[in-house]
């Protein structure tokens, strides 16, 4: 089949406020059938405080009836560059957080055999440990995380899988190469001053919110590139990343965050990567009254979507920017 069999439904003939709810509009399929698997996680038993992710997917998929078919820097469609189709919920057990785990996993392996890109949506952040482990095959690959958390706790409550303690998890497990993950936007008061020694001391990139602003968003996705190179990434986003004005929906906000354009900006210089999967997480529309936190999070999957499959030209290139090295020039 041809991406012209995989394409959004048409704003002028069906109303974005009718039809089905599925991501970005798209036609429900499995994922032998495309080269994108757009997946929603309902998921949030790992959450420490706040939850509401779980419905996080719906409300993503509803807000992503106003995405539309050509990004508008690139002017390319990437629903014309790949096969894209939204490939369902995982199955899951609200009451099983170890067998959802489990579930998590298996869908992904299932994704990966297909020979499918996962793109998805949570859910809570602790998802991103069971998608890794499903996808990860050919030895560690390494992260480019958006978040305002560094998530690499060792445990809450005395439970070592929630979503503050994953990435410990997935550096323990092989799944990520610790010297190739580089963490963006990380802020507010910590629970102990030891809490960043585990990432240090493996050779995570932390870089905190206010050098992210000291230095702005090209010198600091440059950095990033360099330090992922082209081997195989896998990128996520935490839209608690985002400064809580602009996306409020969400279970741990801190305030100082990113903003929207940041944003846009920052996955876009991801063009040109080895991107093995992505995610966008911890939307949880209990707290997102008007809907603009899981908008956000449907526009920054797309941008996502443009990115992993080269529908988006880099916003910079070296030429333009002498001072910058990318690993598209090393």
């Amino acid at each position: 089949m041809s991406t012209a069999d995989f394409q959004p439904l048409d704003s002028g003939r069906v109303p974005r406020f009718a039809g089905p709810s599925t991501f970005m509009r798209l036609p429900m399929v499995r994922p032998e059938q495309v080269d994108i698997a757009l997946v929603g996680i309902p998921f949030d038993s790992g959450t420490t405080n706040r939850p509401g992710a779980r419905h996080g997917p719906r409300e993503v998929r509803n807000q992503s009836s106003l995405v539309r078919r050509v990004h508008h820097v690139s002017g390319a469609s990437p629903f014309d560059l790949a096969r894209v189709g939204d490939c369902g919920d995982v199955p899951l057990s609200p009451l099983d957080l170890n067998g959802s785990l489990e579930t998590i996993s298996s869908f992904f392996a299932g994704v990966r055999q297909a020979g499918a890109k996962p793109l998805s949506v949570g859910g809570d952040h602790l998802v991103t440990l069971p998608i890794l482990r499903g996808i990860v095959a050919d030895g560690p690959v390494g992260l480019i995380q958006i978040d305002a958390h560094s998530d690499t706790y060792d445990e809450f409550f005395g439970n070592r899988y929630n979503h503050g303690t994953l990435f410990r998890r997935a550096v323990e497990e092989g799944l990520l190469d610790p010297k190739r993950i580089v963490q963006i936007g990380i802020r507010g008061s910590i629970s102990d001053a030891r809490n960043y020694d585990f990432a240090r001391e493996a050779g995570i990139r932390i870089i905190f919110i206010e050098e992210f602003v000291a230095r702005g968003v090209e010198s600091v996705m440059a950095e990033a590139r360099s330090i992922v190179g082209q081997s195989p990434t896998y990128i996520s986003f935490d839209i608690d990343a985002l400064d809580p004005s602009f996306a409020p929906g969400t279970g741990t906000p801190e305030i100082g965050g990113l903003t929207t354009r940041e944003a846009q900006q920052m996955i876009r210089a991801l063009s040109g990567l080895n991107i093995v999967g992505a995610d966008l997480v911890e939307v949880s529309p209990p707290f997102d009254p008007s809907g603009m936190t899981a908008l956000t999070g449907a526009t920054l999957l797309f941008e996502l979507l443009c990115v992993m499959v080269g529908a988006q030209a880099p916003w910079y290139s070296a030429a333009e920017n002498p001072g910058v090295t990318t690993s598209d020039s090393d």
